[in-house]
């Protein structure tokens, strides 16, 4: 830091009182080197959570853009923000400039006063990096199903079972949860009643604590037995690299290669086996009475369930949706404005006598995307996007939408998640403030 020197603080001439000026000067280097010590520090804490806030809702609500892009048909676009690089700066300097009395051409004489003058300027230079998510990798994510085992842990969680099977779920045992929404709004209502009473069913077996989703760990077997002089222990070692395991079978002549696989199960409590509930979701997806444990797989079943046994199936085979899918199924509970219906903007669904179909049928409880015109963002949205002259919004005081929708964010970070790609990168420099 530069030094200070003061002239002769007192003259007799103006009766200025002796360190006055030195008291002025004081607090000004005091000002001066409180900034220069605590800008670091003070702007990472006003910055940062304002970043945070910043990714968070823009997040949101290019999410929400490309749910009610699709609803309207319209091609779905992302940018990720790749890289956030902020420059701070500040400079100062402090000066004190002589105030001298009016004494003629003498230029010895001692200035009276003097003026002190200090200049603090600082700057935020963010630059952020956008890259537009439409690589192969993120483009072949969005179109694969989730696999199973994402479905199976979020059914673990406390997220109900209700809320998952619906939105992640195309059928189970091949009973149709609206199928046909999973892509642009159908001319013709879906399938999805008897779904919806079956999960409704499981939703109330879960809410008492009688149904619960789990792992089993079993020993599966590759291939057929190997005679005991065939394995050697070179054998059994590569075989342990590989996760599997050499085990002698009970008749002590022969060998199994096995491995051991987690396999997810449906646990049904003692107490609710002949419950009014079980009975029921038994009945809608065909499922073998009695039993107090369900295998759960992936697309095993035949898809005609004419040809399960009388007794019914010991499985619950689900076949999953992607994350496009879902999105597509959940845009139908986006209401639209009457004049875009008219104008042909938005496709709608009729149903079998020829109206209008209410797709809260479908998506009540679960998703609801409100419409506003004005210029102004409503008051009491949660998240709100500008699109074709109208404001989009999911309503502040809706806990089921914003459920579901932290659901879809979330799942989307982790199912879309991937590197940025060859593609071009644009990085924007935002001006100082």
């Amino acid at each position: 830091m530069p030094s200070i020197r003061t002239a002769p603080q007192h003259s007799p001439a103006t009766g200025q009182k002796p360190g006055f000026s030195g008291l002025i000067v004081t607090g000004l280097v005091a000002i001066f080197l409180a900034g220069c010590s605590s800008f670091g520090p003070r702007s990472l804490q006003q910055s940062r959570l304002e970043y945070n806030e910043a990714i968070k809702s823009t997040t949101e609500e290019q999410l929400l853009l490309n749910i009610v892009r699709l609803r309207y048909t319209d091609t779905p676009s992302s940018l990720a923000v790749s890289a956030i690089a902020a420059q701070f700066e500040r400079t100062q300097s402090l000066g004190l400039t002589p105030f001298f009395a009016a004494s003629g051409a003498d230029i010895n004489q001692s200035f009276t006063a003097i003026l002190p003058q200090a200049l603090v300027q600082q700057a935020d230079r963010p630059t952020f990096s956008l890259t537009p998510l439409d690589d192969q990798e993120f483009t072949r994510k969005l179109f694969t199903p989730i696999p199973l085992d994402g479905v199976v842990y979020l059914a673990k969680t406390t997220w109900p079972i209700s809320t998952v099977f619906r939105l992640y779920l195309e059928n189970l045992n091949w009973v149709p949860n609206a199928q046909t929404a999973s892509g642009p709004t159908p001319a013709d209502a879906p399938e999805f009643s008897n779904f919806r009473r079956g999960v409704e069913a499981l939703q109330v077996l879960q809410n008492k604590g009688h149904l619960v989703f789990g792992i089993d760990e079993r020993i599966e077997t590759s291939g057929s037995p190997l005679p005991m002089g065939s394995v050697k222990a070179g054998d059994i070692i590569e075989a342990a690299k590989n996760g599997f395991e050499y085990r002698r079978d009970a008749n002590g002549k022969t060998w199994s290669l096995t491995r051991k696989v987690q396999q997810p199960v449906v646990r049904i409590s003692p107490e609710a086996i002949g419950s009014p509930e079980l009975r029921l979701a038994s009945q809608v997806f065909k499922l073998k009475p009695g039993l107090d444990k369900y295998d759960i797989s992936q697309e095993t079943l035949s898809p005609f369930p004419v040809t399960y046994p009388a007794g019914g199936v010991g499985v619950f085979d689900l076949e999953t949706r992607s994350m496009l899918q879902a999105m597509y199924f959940i845009s139908h509970g986006v209401d639209v404005p009457p004049e875009h219906l008219k104008q042909g903007l938005a496709p709608q669904t009729l149903d079998k006598s020829g109206k209008p179909f209410d797709w809260e049928q479908i998506t009540g409880g679960l998703f609801k995307v409100h419409y506003q015109g004005g210029g102004k963002r409503p008051a009491h949205a949660r998240v709100a996007i500008p699109y074709r002259g109208y404001w989009f919004y999911i309503d502040e005081s809706d806990q089921d939408t914003k459920a579901t929708f932290s659901l879809l964010v979330e799942l989307s970070r982790l199912e879309l998640n991937t590197k940025a790609g060859p593609g071009p990168m644009l990085t924007l420099p935002v001006g100082s403030r």
